[in-house]
């Protein structure tokens, strides 16, 4: 999701297009300038696999191995239109292997989380970005110089990443694994330090859900920056959005549903009436399809973290606009059943991949009207709201439930 205020959000695709070629300018200058600035000097290089970055700086940087990559091979859900190239592109995918990456007197800096070495090269497969084609297009490399650091004694654990600042998916499915990785990596380290998002009130509700909230934590910001004795940076256990099996299994471990008694068996996800948010235009009128069928409208955003998981592991049907909410279904029981409707210019499986993890679950998608640029087009429109033709709910809902 990008920064924009809503009523910018149409002006997205230019704005970000200038920006990636602005970066990649102004980078080509500060990595040959960049010592003239000493100690605050940004990365002069980086590296797409953490293995070469250990590789350039035996005496500082080590790599603690942990689970090996998977293949993830995946059905095309059904959906209108049928066999959508979205889904068809994602059936099959390699999931990277699992791995911490340890920098001594190492550099993290703001809310992007970008890792540097002291010998400064980037580690851009532990610092990746939203929307780039590659490293230089990542945005530390706007800065001609690099903010102030801070000193941390001991050992600060990276957990936060990209997207992680404000948004609920990418806080649930990429930063909290990061502490599994971690765990599984180095079991018996303690950290000193947590360089983690605590922000927004669900933050801090699953950070003292997972009892993170007893280590000491730094919360970043665009401009913070830390240079730690021992920096630790798991791997970001899910880059391209896959859901890998293991990650929605641990987190259904760790986060476990606490009071399931009377919640709705069908619920419908609502994001509100504000306008560039995603939102469903006419969900009146859907709302008069759901209702009699005895689906009750819940909006996640009003309710405890803890509430929110214990929904969705009573849900067995749930029907919803493309959101962040819906990284919930990572505590879905065996059986679910899930619709999700999407504007045509932004279909994202990231929602069909949690899905797909959940034994005996139905997941159907809707893509509310007609995208007419090509197979393959770039996804741009990430917030444009969405209008859904009430027939085609209907019809996708009883092939859903029959």
């Amino acid at each position: 999701m990008s920064r924009l205020p809503s009523a910018l959000q149409p002006a997205w695709p230019v704005l970000k297009r200038g920006h990636r070629l602005a970066t990649r300018a102004t980078g080509a200058v500060h990595r040959r300038t960049g010592f003239l600035t000493g100690e605050r000097a940004g990365p002069a290089r980086a590296t797409v696999r953490a293995e070469a970055t250990a590789a350039l700086e035996p005496d500082r940087v080590r790599l603690h191995p942990g689970g090996p990559a998977v293949l993830l091979d995946r059905q095309v859900p059904p959906g209108s239109p049928k066999d959508h190239w979205v889904f068809r592109d994602r059936a099959r995918f390699e999931v990277d292997r699992r791995y911490t990456l340890e920098i001594r007197d190492g550099v993290v800096v703001g809310d992007y989380s970008a890792h540097i070495t002291p010998g400064g090269t980037l580690d851009y497969e532990t610092s990746t970005y939203f929307g780039v084609d590659g490293w230089p297009e990542h945005p530390v490399f706007l800065r001609s110089r690099l903010p102030r650091a801070e000193h941390v004694e001991g050992t600060l654990l990276s957990l936060a990443t990209r997207g992680s600042a404000a948004n609920y998916y990418h806080f649930l499915l990429d930063v909290l694994p990061r502490w599994g990785v971690f765990r599984e990596c180095l079991p018996e380290l303690e950290p000193d330090v947590l360089w983690l998002n605590t922000g927004s009130r669900y933050m801090r509700e699953l950070i003292g859900l997972l009892g993170l909230d007893r280590y000491p934590a730094i919360s970043p910001g665009r401009h913070t920056t830390v240079r730690a004795d021992r920096l630790l940076a798991p791997c970001i256990p899910n880059p391209h959005l896959m859901a890998p099996t293991w990650t929605t299994g641990w987190l259904k471990d760790n986060l476990p549903a606490r009071d399931v008694a009377g919640r709705p068996r069908r619920i419908y996800l609502t994001r509100g009436s504000a306008r560039n948010t995603r939102r469903l235009v006419n969900e009146a009128e859907v709302l008069e399809i759901l209702e009699p069928l005895g689906f009750v409208v819940l909006d996640p955003g009003t309710l405890t973290v803890q509430e929110q998981i214990d929904h969705f592991t009573a849900a067995e049907v749930i029907v919803a606009p493309h959101g962040a909410a819906l990284a919930n279904l990572a505590f879905c029981g065996p059986g679910v059943r899930v619709l999700e409707l999407f504007a045509p210019r932004y279909v994202n499986p990231c929602y069909w991949t949690i899905a797909d993890n959940i034994p005996d679950a139905r997941y159907r998608y809707l893509v509310c009207g007609t995208d007419a640029r090509r197979e393959g087009a770039p996804m741009q429109g990430v917030l444009t709201d969405i209008t859904a033709d009430p027939a085609a709910v209907r019809s996708a809902l009883e092939e859903l439930l029959s």
